[in-house]
């Protein structure tokens, strides 16, 4: 089935259909999608070896560490950059194990030439938000405790980026906002020795109540359409509030003015995405919002593609990886 054909019955499919999950009488979801974990191996011929690490026995989180393995023949005096990432799928699908995301850190710690810490969080809808930003902030303290030695004896606590694919970047971006609210009240130690350096936000989603003119030119797209996101909105936001609120949409709340402490702490920010993406007028807005507030921003917004594409397709993480290498350099 060709894109055309796909994009003339996306509007009408159910959305649930479309995610592949069943909704259940007690608010819960039963997911149905078919993506097959994968283990973490120490296969010492690998370009990088993998481990996982509790962070939360009750909430069932863990890291998954990616190390490169020519890192254990390194002097301490050439510990590697420290990027903690967040998976995408809506805050309701996916795992730092699912097999397209693992094989994306794997890429970004081989490529970059960094150790990533893939964070695993609870789901929505049986966690709504702000569940996923609490595990993902408990994440960047267990990280600050150096429990892990591969953490502890090759990562650079100093040169930590927080990066996220889609609804992992909206993490990173949200608990971007919370820690450097915090450092303004616990002051430069908060979270020391871990410094966060900046944010790399991949095709980030974010919206509102008013559909933005991506939206409605992708109106039928058959990846992600408008009518989708809504669903996962649905399901994921606190009882009670819109796509207004600020947890989707970056001008509410208080996220402008805490801007203003991100620009002090001379943090960067990367935002890339794709003409393809339903999601890019509300991608680009960000970016503008946050260059407006004096932070220093890069952006790409490349031709085509479609939503997820910087996950999926190794041409589109090349480009974009790359980018990340000359951003944490």
């Amino acid at each position: 089935m060709d894109r055309r054909t796909m994009s003339m019955m996306s509007s009408k499919v159910d959305p649930f259909q479309h995610l592949k999950l069943v909704p259940n009488s007690d608010g819960t979801i039963t997911r149905q999608r078919d993506d097959p974990p994968i283990s973490p191996s120490l296969n010492p011929t690998l370009p990088v070896l993998t481990q996982d690490a509790t962070i939360n026995r009750s909430n069932n989180t863990f890291a998954r560490i990616f190390l490169p393995r020519e890192a254990l023949d390194s002097s301490p005096s050439n510990n590697l950059p420290l990027v903690v990432y967040f998976h995408g799928g809506g805050f309701v699908l996916f795992s730092a194990a699912s097999d397209f995301f693992h094989d994306a850190c794997v890429n970004l710690a081989d490529d970059t030439n960094s150790i990533v810490v893939s964070v695993e969080y609870r789901l929505a809808p049986e966690h709504r938000l702000p569940a996923a930003y609490e595990d993902a902030v408990e994440a960047l303290h267990w990280i600050k405790a150096q429990s892990n030695d591969w953490l502890r004896n090759h990562a650079d606590f100093s040169n930590c980026y927080l990066m996220g694919s889609s609804a992992g970047a909206n993490i990173a971006y949200h608990v971007g906002l919370r820690v450097a609210a915090e450092l303004n009240v616990y002051g430069d130690n908060y979270l020391a020795p871990l410094k966060i350096r900046g944010l790399i936000l991949s095709q980030p989603f974010f919206g509102g109540t008013k559909r933005v003119p991506s939206e409605v030119r992708l109106v039928d797209d058959p990846v992600l359409p408008p009518h989708v996101c809504d669903l996962l909105w649905e399901l994921s936001l606190p009882l009670g509030v819109d796509r207004d609120h600020e947890y989707c949409n970056p001008t509410a709340g208080d996220g402008p003015v805490i801007l203003d402490r991100v620009r002090q702490l001379a943090w960067r920010v990367l935002v890339s995405g794709c003409h393809g993406d339903p999601l890019l007028d509300h991608q680009m807005a960000l970016a503008r919002l946050i260059e407006e507030k004096g932070v220093a921003v890069v952006t790409r917004f490349d031709q085509g593609g479609c939503h997820g594409i910087e996950v999926r397709a190794r041409k589109h993480q090349n480009q974009l990886y790359n980018l990340v290498k000359d951003f944490i350099a």
